[in-house]
């Protein structure tokens, strides 16, 4: 190589190195305050203690409407034995006064209609008259049978239905406990958390924001597309643990209300939501798509909405309202995504 091609190197390098010696270093993500970790680790914690406090209700309004249905069983079937015993007296009735009838005397054979009779016409009319007379007997007896029978079932069923009653009277009980427990350590958690927000500092709260994304996004117009229009509608919104509608949300109150919009119901809890619709994975979401954060479906603490080209719109933290952001910034215990509808 010629000293002056070496010479060419050299200063080649020389200019490569200066370059990058003028140009700004690399900006990272700045590392989260311990202070604003706890905050996100408060806010997490109170989200799961919600999840359990709002399934602990559906629990028991479930049970209050077995109560309800336990009711109305007791009810018809008592009916349905009054009715039955009835039935039963009027045929028991009717095969007793028989049964008297051949206990008086009367033979209801034909031998006896032949050796008393004084003709055959006689006769013949006797044999008719003693086979309707069987006849009925018959079918007295069978009706009386089946009356007591289902004079038995009916009170089976009663009597089944009130045991269901009680057991569901004592799981309500229990419930209504259980809900009085877990709304108290909610509220403490709420007020931690609150009483942490007063105390971040200006650029904690700057970092806990982060930037406001204000696209305007054009998701489709089928009932998924309609419903990430009316949830970014939302932004700026409040958010609150228990919120489902203007002006407050929660996470899972959000998507249920965005898509209610539409005529399309989700059930209030975020575990629920993700028991609705099919999987999908994350390299095929669309527009709508809910995607849901946690270990586990019993732990799923948070649910977000797709709205396209990496972006999802939610509602997230206590001191930060409804917004859009990144996937990203769902979470980073992202468990799985389901298609609600289509």
């Amino acid at each position: 190589m010629s000293s002056r091609l070496k010479r060419g190197a050299l200063t080649a390098s020389a200019v490569i190195t200066l370059v990058g010696a003028l140009l700004p270093a690399p900006v990272y993500a700045q590392q989260e305050s311990p202070t604003l970790q706890r905050y996100r680790d408060l806010n997490t914690q109170a989200k799961e203690l919600n999840e359990d406090y709002l399934q602990a209700v559906e629990d028991r309004d479930a049970r209050q409407g077995e109560i309800a249905k336990a009711g109305e069983d007791i009810a018809a079937a008592n009916k349905a034995k009054g009715e039955a015993k009835v039935k039963e007296d009027e045929f028991r009735g009717q095969v007793d006064a028989l049964s008297q009838a051949s206990l008086r005397g009367a033979r209801f054979d034909k031998l006896s209609a032949l050796l008393t009779g004084v003709s055959p016409k006689d006769f013949l009319a006797r044999s008719s008259a003693l086979s309707v007379i069987a006849s009925d007997n018959n079918k007295a007896l069978q009706s009386l049978v089946g009356a007591v029978k289902t004079a038995d079932d009916a009170e089976k069923k009663a009597a089944d239905a009130q045991k269901r009653a009680t057991e569901a009277r004592d799981a309500a009980a229990k419930l209504a406990e259980d809900i009085k427990a877990k709304r108290a350590e909610l509220d403490k958690q709420i007020n931690e958390i609150t009483t942490s927000l007063d105390k971040l500092s200006p650029a904690d709260r700057a970092a806990l924001q982060g930037e406001m994304d204000k696209g305007v996004y054009f998701p489709g117009n089928g009932i998924a597309g309609k419903a990430v229009t009316s949830a970014l509608s939302r932004r700026g919104d409040r958010y609150a643990l228990g919120g489902t509608k203007p002006p407050v949300f929660d996470c899972s109150g959000l998507m249920m209300w965005a898509y209610a919009q539409h005529g399309y119901k989700l059930p209030r809890t975020s575990r629920e939501q993700y028991k609705v619709g099919r999987p999908v994975s994350r390299d095929q979401l669309q527009p709508g798509d809910l995607l849901f954060y946690g270990s586990s479906a019993a732990t799923i603490h948070h649910v977000v909405m797709y709205i396209g080209n990496g972006m999802i719109v939610h509602a997230s933290d206590y001191g930060i309202p409804v917004l859009s952001a990144p996937v990203a910034k769902g979470g980073k215990d992202f468990f799985a995504a389901k298609r609600p509808i289509g």
